[in-house]
């Protein structure tokens, strides 16, 4: 499989061959940043990415209040720190000691060591972060999972100034579509089409879904819940659709009434994930409603609280050790050659247990 070269070395390659050609020389000056969007059809960050991979390797220079130049100095390369930033949400609960811990195989085999930071899916927490690596300026890359990726967000400039000094950076499970930055990832739409086709396949028809409202991947999950419900024909009711955020799946019962309203009628969920889908069934069970001979549940991430739920939950499998290791794979890579396209999603895969109640008189597909 070809590698796609990503959008910025476009610009790169373009620059590299104008004065291979000699039709760029020493001390031209390069068109403006709008220019350069307009001719390559790319945002002005992607832009300012190209640019700043030309800047760190001495073919251009910026003098501020004047423009961008060609110099044509290749520097010598940085000396490497040998150290590379491992950032997500969270360390120490659900999902996210083993993704850690694959990554950190795979960047210590590499001879790199791993420095470790997580935001609580914060801002200020993710601004504090990205504020040390300026001011440290001692890593060689960064794998980083998005601070509440579904919202606009305040910390893209300190993004766009480590981007600027030509520090490799990837992120996993989402991405900010403001920036150019390559993504490894579970194909979430894919994962909210499988959850809810398993149960138009197990005969339900009222169909609620939670999902999180503050991430991409909540918007990506209900895109796919929604192309499930209209491929198969079904009608769907906002009023059972339920959208909640970070703060709220810490206190899931003082939800507990507005949920239980929703979805009422309803034969079936499709929750956001894991954390939100045992909570789900631990209401259920306070109000004497029968999971799933009441109300079947598909969840997404398959981690061990879906096994270990008093109800064990058909859930969609995250790919914990694929995911890690491809991550750190590419961020090396990335490192070594930032032509490099280090996007990839994983598709998901069912993991059937306990949750699904097959509606009477629907027969199992093959």
């Amino acid at each position: 499989m070809v590698n796609k070269v990503p959008k910025y070395m476009e610009l790169v390659n373009w620059v590299k061959e104008k004065i291979k050609s000699k039709e760029l020389k020493s001390g031209d000056k390069l068109y403006s940043e709008n220019q350069l969007s307009s001719m390559f059809s790319m945002s002005r960050q992607t832009v300012r990415h190209g640019i700043s991979i030309l800047e760190q390797q001495g073919i251009v220079e910026r003098i501020q209040g004047s423009g961008t130049y060609i110099c044509n100095k290749p520097k010598a390369p940085k000396a490497k720190t040998m150290n590379i930033a491992v950032v997500t949400t969270y360390v120490d609960r659900y999902i996210f000691p083993n993704v850690i811990k694959e990554m950190e195989k795979v960047i210590s085999d590499a001879g790199y060591f791993t420095q470790i930071a997580f935001t609580y899916n914060t801002l200020v927490r993710e601004s504090t972060i990205l504020s040390k690596f300026l001011e440290s300026n001692n890593v060689d890359g960064i794998i980083i999972e998005p601070t509440k990726s579904g919202l606009p967000n305040p910390n893209i400039k300190l993004y766009e100034e480590i981007m600027d000094r030509g520090i490799p950076m990837l992120f996993i499970n989402s991405y900010y579509p403001d920036l150019p930055l390559p993504h490894v990832a579970m194909d979430d739409r894919k994962a909210g089409l499988m959850a809810v086709n398993h149960l138009i396949e197990a005969g339900h028809t009222k169909i609620a879904g939670i999902f999180k409202a503050d991430d991409r991947q909540g918007h990506f999950r209900y895109s796919g819940f929604m192309k499930g419900l209209i491929d198969a024909g079904l009608s769907f009711n906002d009023d059972n659709i339920i959208w909640i955020d970070t703060e709220d799946t810490n206190h899931m019962v003082d939800n507990e009434g507005r949920i239980l309203n929703r979805i009422k009628g309803c034969t079936a969920c499709v929750c956001y994930n894991d954390e939100v889908a045992v909570p789900i069934v631990e209401m259920c069970k306070r109000n004497n409603i029968s999971v799933p001979d009441d109300l079947s549940i598909v969840s997404i991430d398959d981690s061990d609280l879906a096994a270990y739920c008093e109800v064990p939950l058909t859930s969609v499998a995250y790919p914990i050790t694929k995911l890690g290791k491809k991550a750190a794979q590419n961020l090396l890579r990335l490192i070594e050659d930032s032509s490099f396209d280090g996007n990839h999603d994983f598709s998901p895969t069912l993991s059937i247990r306990n949750s699904v109640k097959r509606v009477a008189g629907v027969k199992e597909s093959n």
